[in-house]
């Protein structure tokens, strides 16, 4: 059996069946344990793949899930390759001594998968801009009329093994993600539009452009919507969920979900939330349990959100959810906990496209250099109904909350004081119809460097918002369904790169850097497919 990489761990590794450099023998084949232990670690219970010989080589052993070293994940099998000689005087033919220890950071087996067979229906609550652009862009690319710019998953490839080993398929051919071909659309919103008067309302895609993908996008028509006009102030419309209770709202929206996936013929579903902004909230009792929660949606508590009752709804009804949204919504221990109970998959929060894109891209360089930062003012103009939306105080609350809080974990000031702790942080987001969806974005960073000497950066990002949101829809809704199909729950944390806000365990802070984001995404797709883990630490290019 080969492998692609092996790696030292610290010398000396301590002892194999007993203490210092004794003998391995007269053990019969057989599972075994990796143990710590205050002296190192211990082999127990070992045995080797073949039966041992005093000859030097290599032999094979396999480590059972409970091992968890640091050089393990404590998920997965590993195999431990013991470099052997013959040692002192024999006393048979299995007598050996270890004079070297290696761990293979490989998977041997990779995860069980299901097959991505069957038709996968993508619920999106909110058709506007961004869900009418991603579903004709789809439709254009699977006509050939267009190009998926922008998606990992249709363009970029993923490095396996060594740089000299030349292996860099696409991760489409990779993992086993589902065609385009088989996706179907559906989804609600409070305006009757069809997702083709949507795109064309929302004028992101030139009309020639849309023409081509009329047909199939007039089929899809919103679902009446739940909605509280207290959680978005500035828009209302027709096509909402009259009388009754948030209980009755979300089993309306199950009876939705099935609907829908029963005249479409879909075999797995996955929800995204790309309606607007509701306005900034904090966790209160409703949300810790999901008792209280539920107990709430039948009392019509206040604190619960739309967005919830469309979580609770999909992960009720076994369909991962992402919220591509900064709302208070799957990020509360009540849908946690349900996420979890359910085997259902969640993630978020809120699309990583403009401005705090920048941002994750020189954050980390300034930082990796050493630079300081006296101040970062941002400030935007858009006109869609986004930006409409975010004229309300409230919702530009939230918005401004995860816009705000990406410098700071990404600088960690309480570690570099001296290059960061008074750094002035501004976001501003104006309002300004004529720009429609083509948001602006200006940024002055006041930076200093060696003896203190200041500099200035100034970035003027002319985007479109939607054309930089819809491909993150695309590989959002495809990575979903591979963490269903492989049996993954609760927040999944490796795509992180494709949001402002990433939700994380309980306790733990949310990795920024897009650079590391982008290397724990290929890790964890790698390590799905049994595949190397990269670490870049390049020592078996130098032995």
């Amino acid at each position: 059996m080969s492998f692609l990489r092996q790696e030292q761990i610290y010398p000396p590794i301590g002892s194999l069946v007993g203490t210092g450099d004794g003998p391995l023998s007269g053990f019969a084949p057989g599972p075994h344990r990796l143990d710590e232990s205050a002296a190192g670690y211990s082999l127990a219970g070992c045995a080797p793949a073949e039966p041992a010989s005093a000859s030097p080589g290599e032999y094979e052993y396999v480590l059972q899930s409970s091992c968890r070293s640091r050089s393990f994940h404590p998920t997965a099998n590993r195999v431990l390759t013991v470099c052997v000689s013959p040692g002192g005087k024999r006393t048979g033919p299995q007598s050996i001594h270890a004079i070297g220890v290696s761990i293979l950071l490989s998977n041997q087996q990779s995860a069980k998968i299901a097959p991505a067979d069957g038709k996968l229906g993508i619920l999106i609550p909110g058709i506007g801009a961004v869900a009418s652009t991603f579903m004709a862009g789809v439709e254009l690319v699977k006509r050939g009329a267009a190009q998926p710019v922008g998606s990992l998953t249709q363009l970029a490839t993923i490095r396996l093994g060594k740089r000299t080993d030349g292996r860099s398929p696409m991760i489409k051919d990779f993992a086993p993600l589902a065609k385009l071909d088989d996706l179907v659309f559906g989804g609600w919103d409070i305006y009757e539009d069809n997702a083709y008067e949507a795109a064309a309302h929302a004028k992101v895609l030139d009309a020639g452009m849309l023409e081509q993908v009329k047909e199939p996008l007039s089929s899809v028509k919103p679902m009446k919507a739940v909605f509280d006009q207290n959680y978005v102030k500035r828009i209302t419309g027709p096509n909402i969920k009259q009388g009754g209770t948030k209980r009755d709202q979300a089993e309306m929206l199950i009876e939705d979900i099935t609907t829908f996936k029963q005249n479409n013929g879909c075999d797995r579903l996955v929800m995204i939330w790309c309606g607007s902004t509701e306005v900034f909230g904090r966790p209160t009792a409703v949300h810790q349990t999901l008792k209280d929660f539920e107990c709430g949606l039948m009392k019509n508590n206040p604190d619960i959100a739309p967005s919830q009752i469309y979580a609770y709804a999909a992960l009720q009804a076994g369909v991962p959810f992402a919220n591509g949204a900064p709302n208070l919504t799957s990020d509360i221990p009540a849908m946690l906990d349900l996420s979890r109970d359910r085997g259902v998959p969640i993630c978020g929060k809120d699309f990583k496209t403009g401005q705090t894109f920048m941002k994750t891209l020189i954050a980390p360089g300034l930082k990796s250099r050493m630079l300081g930062i006296n101040g970062w003012f941002s400030t935007n103009i858009l006109g869609n109904r986004d930006g409409e939306v975010l004229e309300d105080p409230g919702s530009f609350k939230t918005k401004e909350e995860t816009k705000l809080s990406v410098l700071d974990q990404i600088l960690q000031p309480e570690l570099y004081p001296l290059l960061y702790k008074d750094l002035y942080h501004s976001v501003k987001i104006n309002y300004y119809p004529p720009r429609g969806d083509s948001k602006e974005g200006w940024d002055n960073i006041d930076i200093f460097g060696w003896l203190g000497y200041p500099m200035q950066i100034k970035i003027d990002f002319l985007c479109r918002d939607s054309i930089l949101a819809a491909p993150l829809v695309l590989d959002l809704v495809l990575f979903m369904d591979l963490a269903q199909r492989a049996g993954m729950k609760g927040i999944q944390e490796w795509l992180s790169f494709y949001f402002k806000g990433p939700m994380t365990a309980p306790g733990l802070y949310p990795e920024h850097d897009i650079f590391i984001q982008l290397m724990k995404l290929k890790n964890r797709l790698r390590h799905l497919m049994g595949e190397d883990l990269i670490t870049h630490l390049g020592l078996e290019y130098y032995d």
